[in-house]
């Protein structure tokens, strides 16, 4: 089947931490998580924006949790783009979330085999990067055969680089992987994470933002070449300091690459990954 922009969309759901997505995209949908505040449920980036939520989460006496959308909130979006004969939803691992298998119901549910239901591997502005390489091939044309191998390299070659002023957060949210033997409050020191085969996993601590941001520079270089295919993205949670930092890393370590997304983690990854956090993430594209 070919492919093109008028025929195929793109779904996300919110832990893609792009909302900006179907503005810029008229063939692309959220699909909002859940966040809870006691007996108080919100709509990811819908009822509770990342401003309010961290306002929230510094006064809240327990720290809240999150849910996957339903089978019914993804069948929604998929049936708002009845236009569409071929649909890519693309989501966080199912190792840290239900969200794909509510989607790969909700793909069922609807049938025709419209809805390819993919398990991104990663998180936050990483699924972005994928959503954006598809997207610049529907613009040009392209297979469902295309799509695959991309999808497959892109699985295999990602970076994604993160540091979090503590653990409680993954911790408490029951996300942290095999990072479980650092968990604690580390004082003055900078876990550096990771995001492999789905789980979150440890690369090693240091001492200090100045040290934690050499490790993102030497595994940027290591991983990556300075080429206009490289194609990068940057978040923060109420650090945008540390953003402004991290992407003037980025112009100076690979003048040539593209930023394609500099973006503030929502609620959903922001109950998990916790205030302070900024990630780093690339692949190489044509």
């Amino acid at each position: 089947m070919q492919l093109d922009a008028g025929n195929t969309a793109v779904v996300l759901d919110s832990t893609a931490d792009f909302p900006e997505g179907p503005e810029r995209f008229p063939s692309w949908r959220v699909v909002p998580l859940y966040v809870r505040f006691g007996a108080d449920s919100y709509r990811d980036y819908v009822d509770l924006g990342p401003a309010d939520f961290y306002a929230r989460l510094r006064e809240a006496p327990e720290l809240p949790t999150t849910s996957q959308p339903t089978p019914a909130d993804f069948a929604s979006a998929y049936e708002d783009l009845a236009d569409y004969e071929r649909i890519y939803s693309l989501h966080i691992p199912r190792k840290l979330s239900g969200t794909w298998q509510s989607a790969s119901t909700a793909a069922e549910q609807t049938g025709g085999g419209r809805a390819r239901v993919i398990d991104t591997g990663t998180v936050s502005a990483g699924t972005t990067l994928l959503a954006l390489a598809i997207q610049r091939r529907l613009e040009r044309g392209t297979t469902d055969e295309e799509i695959g191998e991309l999808i497959d390299r892109f699985r295999a070659e990602h970076h994604l680089i993160f540091t979090l002023d503590t653990l409680e957060f993954l911790a408490r949210g029951g996300r942290i992987g095999k990072a479980r033997g650092m968990a604690g409050q580390l004082l003055h020191i900078k876990p550096i994470m990771t995001i492999l085969d789905g789980e979150v996993e440890p690369l090693k601590k240091v001492r200090g933002n100045r040290r934690a941001f050499k490790e993102f520079q030497d595994a940027f270089l290591a991983g990556s070449g300075d080429d206009p295919g490289l194609r990068v993205a940057i978040a923060h949670a109420e650090a945008p300091t540390r953003l402004a930092q991290l992407a003037k890393l980025v112009q100076a370590t690979r003048p040539r690459a593209t930023i394609e997304a500099e973006t503030t983690l929502g609620p959903v990854i922001g109950t998990h990954a916790g205030p302070g956090t900024v990630g780093l993430f690339w692949f190489a594209d044509e």
